[in-house]
């Protein structure tokens, strides 16, 4: 944990996520990996940042949370850079993650990042909406990588 970005509201986010988790295993209700989640519902596995693990995922309405140790960003290969906040909620459907809280893009100004989208599992293209839709290429979002903890969102 790089105590420079280190921040109360993170570190609880963290410790709660964890917690949750644990209780879930603790129950004998294992959570699948995020990155089985997002696969399942045809999402490239590395739209989160590798070190987003811990998750909430309420599949009677479909809300996802997803906690992020600090906040980062993460560039891809094709040049994009998305921005995550400590904590990630939207809801997850097939193919789509919409309503999202907590995730931007670089356009020319940073922009809230409110839906991401693909036309199916085999899709080439992941579709990013910010303010207006924009695709770019899905495998560049298969391989998760680092993120690189930012001091604001």
């Amino acid at each position: 944990m790089n105590l420079q970005n280190f921040s109360a509201k993170s570190f609880s986010d963290s410790i709660e996520g964890g917690t949750k988790w644990l209780i879930n295993k603790l129950k004998g209700k294992m959570q699948k990996p995020l990155l089985d989640l997002l696969q399942e519902y045809h999402l490239p596995k590395g739209l989160f940042p590798q070190d987003a693990t811990h998750y909430e995922f309420d599949e009677e309405t479909g809300k996802l949370t997803v906690f992020i140790p600090s906040i980062c960003e993460v560039g891809f290969k094709d040049s994009s850079v998305l921005r995550y906040a400590t904590t990630v909620t939207g809801y997850l459907e097939k193919g789509k993650l919409t309503d999202i809280e907590g995730m931007k893009t670089k356009v020319v100004i940073w922009a809230k990042v409110t839906s991401v989208s693909v036309d199916g599992p085999q899709s080439s293209k992941v579709y990013f909406t910010a303010g207006m839709k924009k695709s770019r290429p899905r495998d560049a979002y298969e391989v998760r990588r680092d993120g690189i903890s930012v001091e604001t969102y």
